[in-house]
């Protein structure tokens, strides 16, 4: 890898992509070839305008074919939902792909014939694709696999993540989206069954990896109502309507859980339940016979999060450019690849 750099064309230009892009067009070893965009008004555009850097002569494109003819190493796949004919496009003419995407994490979890389609397309142009990003990717794979290294006999990995929206001002999301303030009722399943697609993936990956043959992965979310009338950044909150909910996707193997995460979001910690809700970040907690806990928060203040926080989620699959144009064709996992590591020089 010395010497090199990559080419590479960044595919949407969202919060998290708009991050991905200035990332690559600043990275010492990277250069930007090519840029996607879904809107018509940033079609012309050049990259560097669409995420506040000097222009870069890249101008975007919403033209698959355009992009796919170019001469690029990898693609960083961001836009939301998965477009497979894109997918494969790109993998068999040749361009590795990077991708938050959350189909990719564990092959075997696939639908048959989307996966069988998806590994011809790397053949056909020996490709590689990988699904990554914070959560599900670096907490629930590239976090878990050195501690589970400590153990000979394994328990529980349960992964809690916090997130404090209070200070988000998004009333749409927040209320309408997420149901914040709502009155207390059943909790929408479809919710639940959305991030279990995702999270069961990742953690059914690792657990897969280590041995432990997931057969079972179970989806439930509750809710908890406020203790009191609240007043936060995106409007008001009474009391007794939902001020907090949990998702929890288990794994199992042989009926035994062996591995968990739980979506803890919240716009109070003053509920009714006892959730040992704490500030934004996670916390990883490993059950056998050499237990660790290990807390991880965010050290930045509360006005620079919106700016922080893209990071999180893009800065990894940037990192991971090398090891996927390096790897051989096919679906790669974390499991199966060496570990990311990020060049600063």
């Amino acid at each position: 890898m010395e010497g090199r750099n990559w080419r590479v064309i960044q595919w949407a230009t969202g919060n998290v992509g708009s991050r991905a892009l200035r990332t690559v067009i600043e990275h010492p070893r990277m250069d930007l070839v090519g840029l996607w965009v879904s809107s018509p008004e940033k079609v012309g555009k050049d990259a560097g305008d669409l995420c506040g850097l000097p222009p870069t002569g890249v101008k975007a494109t919403n033209s698959l074919d355009e992009l796919a003819a170019l001469d690029a190493d990898c693609v960083l796949y961001m836009r939301q939902g998965t477009d497979w004919d894109e997918i494969c496009t790109l993998l068999a003419s040749g361009k590795n792909v990077v991708t938050t995407r959350g189909d990719f994490h564990n092959p075997a979890r696939m639908d048959p014939a989307l996966r069988a389609r998806v590994e011809e397309a790397c053949r056909s142009g020996q490709t590689s694709i990988y699904s990554t990003g914070s959560s599900p990717g670096f907490v629930t794979e590239a976090l878990a696999i050195p501690l589970l290294s400590l153990q000979r006999t394994h328990g529980l990995l349960t992964i809690d993540e916090y997130a404090d929206v209070s200070s988000r001002n998004s009333p749409e999301m927040l209320f309408q989206v997420m149901g914040f303030a709502a009155p207390m009722a059943p909790f929408d399943q479809r919710r639940a069954e959305h991030l279990k697609g995702d999270f069961g993936s990742s953690l059914s990956q690792i657990a897969d990896a280590v041995g432990l043959k997931v057969d079972e992965i179970e989806a439930v979310g509750e809710l908890s109502p406020t203790l009191k009338d609240l007043t936060i950044a995106a409007g008001t909150v009474p009391a007794g309507t939902v001020g907090a909910m949990r998702t929890t996707i288990t794994c199992k193997s042989g009926g035994r859980p062996v591995m968990r995460f739980r979506a803890n979001w919240y716009v109070t910690t003053e509920i009714e339940h006892e959730w040992d809700l704490r500030e934004s970040g996670w916390r990883i907690t490993t059950e056998g016979d050499t237990p660790v806990k290990v807390d991880i928060t965010f050290p930045v203040a509360e006005e620079d999060y919106a700016a922080y926080t893209p990071g999180l989620t893009a800065h990894r699959p940037v990192n991971a450019i090398p090891a996927v144009c390096a790897a051989p064709p096919g679906i790669r996992t974390t499991s199966d690849l060496p570990q990311i590591l990020p060049i600063y020089g």
